[in-house]
């Protein structure tokens, strides 16, 4: 099984992490909606100094669709340097048809600006009980810093729990400390698990 994670370069994950989804920080309980958030940008300089003013990014969560395959492929490209939109085609197309509420995108100001997917599933490498699988994700550079990875988790965890799971897992390479560092402050940890692999 492969999986890939997007937050820095592109990298097929191999390293087991784990989460036990009723030890995660609350709230989880509902889906994750709209948000706003505030920043500070830039306008018009003043006696030699730039003048910062609030505007307001309006932040949504919520169920990916064959809508958002453009936008995730501009991620894509963005991070990977590649266009891939058949190869985002068709893994959208499988999330959306396995669970069409599982997988979410993150949308800043109207715009996807990330994603996340996965799906519940059982009797994965021997493992009978329900479990959360966390396998594509990605966040558009340009909006790193703004927590839009935890709150694509955080809806997904919450999804999960809804379907009956009570752990989640996901796969990091054990070089792309960024990623091992996202999904630790995630409060995944090391899984009773070893990825073997064999070239062919």
């Amino acid at each position: 099984m492969r999986i890939q994670a997007q937050i820095g370069p592109i990298c097929i994950v191999r390293v087991a992490a784990l989460m036990q989804l009723t030890d995660v920080r609350a709230p989880y309980g509902a889906p994750v909606r709209r948000r706003a958030e505030t920043r500070l940008i830039p306008t018009s300089p003043s006696l030699g100094r730039p003048i910062l003013r609030l505007v307001t990014v309006d932040v949504r969560i919520r169920p990916m669709t064959e809508l958002d395959i453009e936008g995730i492929t501009r991620i894509d490209e963005r991070i990977t340097k590649t266009y891939r939109p058949e190869v985002w085609e068709q893994r959208v197309g499988y999330y959306i048809r396995r669970d069409a509420e599982s997988s979410q995108v993150a949308e800043v100001g109207g715009t996807v600006a990330g994603f996340m997917m996965g799906e519940v599933r059982g009797g994965e490498f021997g493992l009978e009980e329900p479990t959360g699988w966390i396998e594509f994700f990605g966040v558009d550079p340009d909006v790193r810093g703004r927590d839009l990875g935890r709150k694509l988790i955080d809806a997904l965890l919450a999804h999960f729990r809804s379907q009956g799971a009570h752990i989640a897992r996901t796969m990091v390479a054990a070089s792309d400390q960024d990623i091992a560092g996202f999904l630790k402050a995630m409060q995944f940890t090391p899984a009773a698990l070893t990825a073997l692999e064999k070239r062919l």
